[in-house]
C-alpha cells in the first residue's frame, strides 16, 4: 500500500501512514478520507466530513448567485422624423432603463425614402447620444445594419 499524509478533522498533521491505517483512523472519527493534493509526493489526504463539505460548497455557490447582477439588454426605436414629445418620451425610458443598470439598444429604422437620407438618421443616433452623455457610455457605435442603424449605450461606471 502507497504511503499519504494525513491531517485529521481539527487540521492537525499526523504524519505519513499507509493507506489502510488512515482509512481506520478515519472510521475511527466516523468520517471519510479525502484527497486533497493527489501530485503531492507523498499525497495528502484529509479526513473529514464529504458530505457536509459538498453542502457547504453548493450553499457558497447559491450565495454567490444570489448576489450576482443580470444586465439586461433593452431596446427603444426611433424613427428618422421623431418628433419632439415622442422624442422626449423615449429618451425618459432610455434614462429609466439605465438608472436600472440595463444596457440598451438604440434602433433607428428607415422606411421608404427615408433610405435615401440615412444621415439624418445618423443625425437623430448622434443627439441621442450627446443627450445621454450624463448618465451612459456608448458601447457599440452607431452602425448601418440594412434598414437599420443600431448604437449599445451603457451606464457609466460610477466612482466610490
Amino acid at each position: 500500500m502507497p504511503e499519504i499524509r494525513v491531517i485529521d478533522p481539527h487540521s492537525e498533521q499526523l504524519g505519513i501512514m499507509k493507506t489502510g491505517e488512515a482509512l481506520r483512523l478515519a472510521d475511527q472519527y466516523g468520517l471519510d478520507l479525502v484527497e486533497i493534493s493527489p501530485t503531492a509526493k507523498p499525497p495528502i489526504c484529509r479526513i473529514m466530513d464529504f458530505g457536509k463539505y459538498k453542502y457547504d460548497q453548493e450553499k457558497k455557490k447559491k450565495e454567490q448567485k444570489k448576489h450576482q447582477v443580470q444586465t439586461k439588454l433593452k431596446e427603444v426605436k426611433f424613427r428618422v422624423n421623431v418628433g419632439d414629445h415622442d422624442y422626449d418620451t423615449k429618451m425618459r425610458n432610455l434614462n429609466k432603463f439605465i438608472e436600472h443598470g440595463d444596457r440598451v439598444k438604440v434602433s433607428l429604422m428607415f422606411r421608404g425614402r427615408e433610405n435615401a437620407h440615412r444621415e439624418l438618421g445618423f443625425e437623430v443616433i448622434q443627439r441621442i447620444i450627446k443627450d445621454s452623455a450624463e448618465t451612459t457610455t456608448v458601447d457599440q457605435v452607431p452602425r448601418l445594419q440594412g434598414r437599420f442603424v443600431h448604437a449599445i449605450l451603457v451606464p457609466k461606471k460610477t466612482q466610490k
